[in-house]
């Protein structure tokens, strides 16, 4: 291809005609031939008199300038110039695309997907066989090389994994490929350890090309907390410019609903790779939070969540009366302090109401005996409604008569009288060591240090439930801590002091280790590689490559060798794991963490997304040229006096070829098309990838309807607003996105019309997942400015008995790509009432005109021509039973449109009820 500067030609040879524009110019100039001059005396009798049409001698200079112009617009034109032309890669064998695809591909997962369709675009030219490889997700078996087409269909199901290549993974999938291959390599942008040796393997096979985008990833570390002090720090490659960046805390509010709950900003100095921010946040607000996020980028290494180290639990203190309280190493308080002042929020008070007013975590009881009716209720009520009780004996319980006779509600076990003492002047023996903890003990895995000892202890009576509940003991077996469940909550009793009179425990690392064991503190960092490894980790929340919390309920629970490796993977995701020593944060994201650039060999064409994109100029130069000739006919016939003639038959030709306006024929078309079956419609939106998406949703949709039920859909049908009839349409699928256009007020005549006339219109956001992180979405925003005008009634989240729920299927939940409840239909009549021994309400007979949700339910219904689901969801089978629940949804939902509200009636109660109760 030659080029000029931006410009390339495809056929360059043509632009050699641009040479006879010169002899162009001098033949027009000849014609007509120059008047020959000669002198005849008669012509005097001519002087005076008027020609009324008039020749010129010659071609004026600015119509031969125009006809010039056109002869070489439309030369340049035939010989195929490219704006921007992009070299060409030669070969007709094997291509290979292989994508990192791993966290720091996802915030700009669109521009590589679009390269990836441009590449098969090409290999699709070529006759080139393919095979599109995500390196985090590697092909079982051989790798098939297969045409085009058959990667086209899957490009839109490619997804970033929240981890990058396995190293070893990638060793053995290098020896199951051909010896001979061209690859295209579209890179995260960072220089992994297995890069190096991926790069001979692909060199050594055939010739290597590398793409990457000009944004660089961003990492966030976890937050560490501080003298009460939130710590952040965000990483980046290095040898970048300023940048700034704002940082957001997301979590539940009060109602339970997940919102943004504090922001702040900050800044890469120029050439920096780390930048840190700091939150200074009221203990209520701070436990809230369970994820930061830089705002703007969506990948897994963005995300930071939190664990028990960022959490303070409020822990309320009451202890009895003590004369000796005076002397700080023997008051009750001074190791409980020592111990919880640093990693939970400490409240002290003398009253028992004034405490339970606080909505304390954990309540600690020192050495008291006697509680009061109120107090035990007030107690009782604590505990059974998920708080810990936890109890330290001494010589006020030892010499009660509480939990003698009988379990004592608020202690685990019954007491013996009086206490025991062992290693003083007045008895015998040596004090009493502790037993190592038992597997099934919150203790399991903590090492007993040679100098914690136990002089005195209060006894428990023996009793069947003794074992069971005893977690830690001493070494010749009698309990020392103990406990119960009740209702949600549990009570603790440890049988010894909580100052160093009866046992040297409080004195030692063990006794914080047994607190955060025991949920009363949290941890101020990970726990100790011993504890980690001896516990069962079960997901509790975990993160996909775009940094969007997935579900975790069917994942099997983990070991802690896995964890304690901290190799990322398919089967250990970024997430928050769960154990009985607590929940553990496990994130992309470190503190100490490092994202070099990656380095290409010279031999290795680097291609990036700066470089603009090519366009072809053809139609753009033959439209010049085409559109000079056309002027220069009637600059032609101007000259020569004859443009009123050619007007007049020009005016003439187009009144007698004058054909139906194209609205009218495209109108019958509509009306013949979407009459003829039962057609569901969705608006047009102006984006052709939500159209074409919203599209291939209701084909899914249609096609699941006529192998499910009696009714049968004719194709869909995109519909126009301002310009289609909507009433030949049951049923409208309205993807909105934030540049949906804002309708005409002919088109909102139409849409009242339509929805007074008893149509449906499902308006879906598409955003569930940043729904619910914040309410303010660009999608939600541009919704209530599109519903503003319309005739809607009002709303109210689908109620567990509405006719939705059970007009074909029965369901509870109506998850798309997303999951959730989080839908709005038409509010029920003031006066539906549940009757006795009805399952649901007796609700209005009419259809709700409108569904508004943001479940994305087109890209779940999604399918291509020949039946196979275009977006994946979640994770295996999960997934797919989560497409299966948005099929369902849908066919209900269109049986509801169909039907209305006709399983309301009463005939249907017995077969509804025998359906339930199954």
């Amino acid at each position: 291809m030659f080029t000029l500067g931006p410009v390339g030609f495809a056929t360059p040879a043509l632009l050699l005609a641009l040479v006879a524009l010169p002899v162009l110019w001098w033949l027009l100039r000849a014609v007509p031939p120059a008047p020959v001059i000669r002198r005849f005396p008669g012509v005097a009798l001519l002087i005076g008199l008027r020609d009324e049409t008039t020749e010129t001698d010659k071609t004026p200079w600015w119509l031969l300038l125009l006809r010039a112009i056109a002869v070489a617009a439309l030369i340049v034109g035939f010989s195929g110039p490219v704006l921007n032309p992009q070299a060409a890669r030669d070969g007709s064998g094997p291509l290979l695309i292989a994508l990192d695809a791993s966290w720091a591909s996802a915030h700009d997962w669109q521009r590589r997907q679009a390269r990836v369709e441009d590449l098969l675009a090409e290999a699709q030219r070529a006759s080139r066989p393919v095979a599109v490889v995500a390196l985090t997700d590697l092909p079982s078996g051989e790798t098939a090389f297969r045409a085009a087409d058959y990667w086209v269909e899957r490009v839109p199901g490619l997804a970033p994994a929240p981890f990058v290549a396995d190293g070893d993974n990638l060793d053995a999938w290098l020896a199951t490929l051909p010896d001979a291959f061209d690859t295209y390599w579209i890179s995260d942008g960072l220089a992994h350890d297995y890069r190096d040796g991926l790069i001979a393997a692909f060199q050594a096979r055939g010739i290597l090309t590398a793409f990457e985008t000009s944004r660089p990833p961003l990492a966030l570390a976890p937050p560490s907390l501080r003298e009460g002090v939130i710590h952040l720090t965000a990483h980046r490659p290095e040898g970048l410019p300023a940048q700034e960046i704002e940082i957001t805390a997301t979590g539940r509010d009060p109602a339970g609903i997940e919102r943004m709950l504090a922001r702040g900003t900050t800044s890469f100095e120029a050439d920096a790779t780390q930048a840190t921010l700091e939150f200074t946040l009221q203990p209520e607000l701070r436990n809230r939070i369970t994820r930061f996020q830089i705002a703007g980028e969506r990948s897994a290494g963005a995300v930071a969540l939190t664990d028990d180290a960022l959490q303070r639990r409020k822990v309320a203190l009451l202890a009895g009366r003590d004369g000796r309280e005076g002397l700080d190493l023997l008051s009750p308080f001074f190791y409980l302090r020592q111990a919880l002042e640093p990693v939970a929020e400490l409240i002290e008070s003398p009253s028992v109401d004034d405490l339970l007013l606080t909505a304390p975590d954990v309540l600690i009881l020192v050495d008291v005996a006697q509680l009061g009716e109120l107090e035990t209720a007030q107690l009782l009520d604590f505990v059974n409604d998920g708080g810990l009780l936890l109890r330290f004996a001494g010589p006020r319980l030892a010499a009660s008569d509480v939990a003698r006779s009988e379990e004592d509600p608020l202690l685990p076990v019954r007491l013996r009288i009086g206490g025991r003492t062992v290693g003083g002047a007045m008895s015998w023996g040596e004090p009493r060591r502790l037993r190592e903890f038992g597997q099934d003990s919150p203790f399991a895995g903590l090492t007993i240090p040679e100098e914690v000892t136990i002089s005195a202890q209060v006894l428990a009576q023996p009793d069947p439930m003794l074992g069971e509940r005893t977690i830690a003991s001493l070494a010749d077996g009698t309990p020392l801590v103990t406990r119960k469940f009740s209702g949600d909550g549990q009570v603790v009793l440890i049988h010894t002091t909580a100052n160093a009179e009866w046992s040297t425990l409080p004195i030692s690392g063990l006794f914080v280790n047994m607190l955060e064991r025991l949920a009363v503190s949290t941890r101020p960092a990970a726990p100790a590689e011993d504890a980690l490894i001896t516990a069962q980790w079960q997901p509790e929340r975990a993160l996909d490559g775009f940094g969007q919390v997935i579900d975790t309920s069917t994942r099997p629970v983990l070991p802690g060798e896995t964890l304690a490796e901290g190799r990322f993977g398919p089967e250990l995701l970024p997430g928050v794991y769960r154990s009985a020593v607590g929940t553990l944060a496990l994130n992309i994201g470190r503190e100490d963490m490092d994202l070099p650039s990656s380095s290409w060999p010279a031999s290795v064409v680097v291609e990036r997304d700066t470089i603009r994109q090519e366009r072809d100029l053809t139609a753009i130069f033959l439209t010049l040229g085409l559109g000079a000739l056309m002027i220069d006919i009637l600059a032609a016939l101007w000259v020569s006096g004859r443009l009123r003639g050619a007007t007049a038959v020009l005016a003439l030709a187009a009144f007698a070829l004058q054909t139906p306006p194209a609205q009218a024929q495209d109108d019958d078309r509509l009306a013949l098309q979407a009459t003829s079956d039962m057609v569901l419609g969705h608006i047009l939106t102006g984006d052709a990838r939500v159209d074409d998406m919203a599209r291939a949703g209701l084909l899914g949709l249609g096609r699941t309807l006529f192998s499910r039920t009696s009714v049968e859909p004719g194709p869909p049908i995109g519909v126009d607003l301002e310009r289609d009839e909507l009433t030949f349409f049951p049923f409208l699928y309205w993807p909105i996105t934030e540049n949906t256009p804002i309708p005409s007020d002919a088109a909102y005549a139409k849409l009242n019309r339509y929805l007074r006339g008893g149509g449906m219109i499902m308006f879906d956001t598409r955003d569930a997942e940043l729904a619910g992180l914040t309410r303010t979405t660009p999608e939600a925003r541009r919704l209530q400015a599109i519903a503003r005008p319309l005739d809607i009634p009002p709303l109210e989240p689908v109620p567990e008995d509405h006719v939705l729920t059970r007009t074909f299927y029965l369901l509870q939940e109506f998850p798309g790509r997303f999951t959730g409840r989080d839908v709005w239909v038409e509010a029920a009549p003031p006066d539906a009432e549940m009757t006795e021994g009805m399952p649901f309400r007796n609700l209005n007979d009419g259809v709700t005109p409108v569904i508004i949700g943001g479940h994305d339910w087109a890209s779940a219904w999604a399918v291509d021509e020949s039946g196979r689901p275009l977006v994946r969801l979640g994770m295996g089978v999960s997934g797919e039973q989560q497409r299966e629940m948005a099929y369902r949804f849908g066919v209900n939902l269109i049986t509801h449109v169909l039907t209305g509200n006709y399983k309301s009636d009463q005939v249907h109660v017995p077969a509804l009820l025998e359906r339930l109760g199954q």
